[in-house]
């Protein structure tokens, strides 16, 4: 990357940082890949459907509307589906050979998966993404960078207090990964031997995070100290993100055991956060047991310190054993409405049958069985009406806690989710709209993790869709049978290729690994408002820069163009001089504090190759210490920066006049 010289005219407003734009072959002006015609297209942001022929270039969505007189070398009749932006899963525990078919995400409607949940994954994340990168992918991935696996690279198994070199170790872990292109920072307290980690330790690890706005998203910490409070672990998760300057996000948000019935409180709490300018967000699943390993969440935690081995040997101890064995009891009356609660999948045994068998209590066979082998455990904790309540939140995103496997799966989320809330949620008891799932699985998941060109159907969006039937999609997946495939998925496409066709997956390999960037905050969705990001009174003509969109307009109007002979190699993929990008047809403009991105179909001159165009504008960035930018990404990629006076950047709600 190379700063040039600012020209005259220009020295006082801009400045450019280039980076390379690799030579590709001239695209054909005005022309589609694809084109889905006469489906019901729901663009993600919550609004109602619309009848509309969408077409895809390059990648990117390029025209919405009325194109009958165009054709495509893919041409698919949707009418009577439902087209959306594909489906974003910010909480995946997806395999690395499951990535490479994910058929089991691919039958649900899922393009991209957000990995490293609950605090685990890796600490390097230049490996890991740079391994996902080097093979065909099913599915778009990216990654977070765990809490959990750096306290255990760094403090160790055992319950003890790090020194101040462990945290500043772990500090600088977690900032290697956001600066390595994490979409949050992970964690799942409720996890040894993360659990042993204090309040204040996290929130001291975690103190030099603010700059990156990104968030913090947590498998709540259930303890018995709280009476195994639900509430109370929620409430330490936005303590500890709203401490260090980053948005908490309750991850799997349920009220478990005792906590049943307390939903209410629970999303209260989340709106008092936000009232206080700490946005609070979380992701549910659509079931009421979830899945772990049998002691993870049974066994008390001072039982578990040291690892496996040091707790086989308390287990060995008769005074000990007998202690474990009563609190492993309160644990499941408390969480998981007793034994009554605990289904072994593996061997598709009640653990009341196994108890039966034994004759012997509910914490003896616990051990009993953990003693032979680590096993998973599906745990039931919920009711149906907290379910419905936390699905029903406004910034609750779908996630089904799974990820792309193999197809050996033992909970029906890693088949069944999304196809679920669409099925009974929405078609079956009208417990959600169609258009607010939709923004549940797309627009509002890719806000809360900070993605600014999918999770929306609009000009210069990455082409990621979901093409479904509204009539038939339902989840088949069950306990007892959790690997069959859902239906009602017809097509998916990933990156503008066909990842899945009238239901099979077409082995396309077209995910990529997804960085988050700098001017990629964790948000709240735009709401539904005016809204406008203007660069006032430009001392030249090579940057304008004024669009708007009104609040009950599906896009943008206004223009943006940049000209500057000095960056034209910065353009160009074809050997000719573009010197100029100008947007023709403007996308969807969201906007934050001192914030904004919109995007667009957009052209470069003088050959005319049209081209996807991304842009964010920074009022202030806090990666530098003065000035305001903007970043321009063409085709997906980044490609120019500019520094501007910030005194020039408008950036507000407010009421505009659209002309769509």
């Amino acid at each position: 990357m190379s700063r040039l010289k600012p020209t005259v005219a220009l020295a006082a407003v801009l400045t450019f940082v280039l980076i390379s734009f690799p030579r590709a072959q001239t695209a054909q002006v005005n022309g589609f890949d694809i084109i889905l015609r006469g489906g019901l297209v729901f663009d993600g942001t919550g609004a109602p459907g619309f009848r509309a022929d969408v077409g895809i270039f390059k990648g990117h969505f390029a025209e919405i509307g009325d194109l009958r007189n165009r054709r495509a070398p893919i041409d698919i009749d949707v009418a009577g589906l439902y087209v959306t932006p594909g489906f974003i899963n910010l909480h995946s525990h997806a395999t690395p050979a499951g990535l490479s078919r994910a058929e089991n995400m691919l039958t649900q409607g899922v393009t991209t998966e957000i990995l490293n949940a609950d605090g685990g994954g890796s600490a390097d994340l230049t490996e890991q993404l740079s391994r996902l990168g080097s093979v065909p992918l099913a599915v778009n991935a990216g990654a977070c960078i765990g809490f959990n696996v750096i306290w255990n690279e760094v403090v160790g198994p055992a319950d003890r207090r790090p020194t101040t070199d462990d945290e500043a170790r772990m500090r600088a872990k977690v900032q290697a990964g956001l600066e390595q292109g994490a979409w949050c920072v992970s964690a799942g307290l409720d996890y040894k031997p993360a659990y042993y980690a204090r309040t204040e330790e996290v929130i001291r690890v975690l103190n030099t995070t603010r700059h990156a706005r990104t968030n913090f998203t947590n498998h709540d910490r259930v303890t018995p100290e709280t009476g195994f409070s639900s509430k109370a672990g929620i409430a330490e998760t936005i303590q500890i993100a709203e401490a260090v300057g980053m948005v908490p996000v309750i991850t799997h948000i349920k009220a478990a055991g005792r906590s049943q019935g307390t939903v209410p409180e629970i999303t209260g709490m989340m709106s008092a956060a936000t009232g206080r300018g700490a946005y609070t967000a979380a992701d549910a699943y659509p079931y009421l047991a979830g899945q772990t390993s049998l002691a993870a969440l049974i066994v008390p935690g001072w039982a578990q310190d040291g690892g496996r081995q040091a707790m086989l040997e308390r287990f060995a101890d008769p005074a000990l054993r007998k202690k474990i064995i009563a609190e492993a009891e309160e644990t499941m009356t408390a969480r998981f409405g007793g034994a009554a609660g605990v289904y072994l999948p593996d061997t598709r045994q009640e653990l009341v049958d196994i108890m039966r068998e034994w004759q012997v209590t509910a914490g003896e066979a616990v051990l009993r069985l953990v003693e032979e082998r680590n096993r998973t455990a599906i745990l039931r904790f919920g009711i149906e009406s907290d379910l419905v309540s936390v699905l029903k939140h406004p910034t609750t995103s779908i996630a089904c806690d799974c990820g792309s496997s193999q197809g050996n799966a033992t909970h029906p989320r890693y088949f069944g989710t999304y196809p679920r809330v669409l099925g009974r949620y929405v078609r079956e008891s009208k417990a959600l709209t169609w258009e607010d799932a939709i923004r549940k699985m797309t627009g509002l998941p890719a806000a809360t993790i900070g993605m600014i060109d999918r999770g929306l159907l609009a000009p210069g969006m990455a082409a990621d869709v979901t093409v479904f039937d509204p009539a038939t999609i339902v989840d088949h997946a069950t306990f007892d049978d959790p690997t069959r495939p859902s239906e009602g998925i017809r097509h998916v496409i990933l990156n503008g290729q066909l990842a899945l066709r009238d239901g099979k997956a077409t082995g396309s390999g077209a995910g990529h690994a997804l960085k988050r960037l700098p001017g990629m905050p964790s948000r709240p969705m735009t709401p539904a408002v005016a809204r406008r990001l203007t660069l006032k009174a430009a001392a030249s003509k090579a940057l304008s820069l004024d669009v708007r969109q009104d609040a009950a307009a599906r896009t943008a109007t206004g223009t943006f163009r940049l000209t500057a002979d000095s960056v034209a190699s910065s353009f160009s993929r074809t050997g000719q001089s573009n010197s100029t990008i100008e947007m023709v047809e403007p996308g969807v403009l969201q906007v934050a504090d001192r914030w904004a991105s919109f995007t667009g179909r957009a052209r470069l001159l003088p050959s005319n190759e049209p081209v996807a165009l991304t842009v964010v504008v920074e009022r202030s960035d806090p990666a530098k210490a003065s000035g305001a930018t903007a970043t321009l990404f063409v085709d997906g990629v980044r490609r120019v920066e500019i520094t501007i006076d910030p005194a020039l950047v408008d950036i507000q709600p407010g009421t505009v006049r659209s002309k769509k």
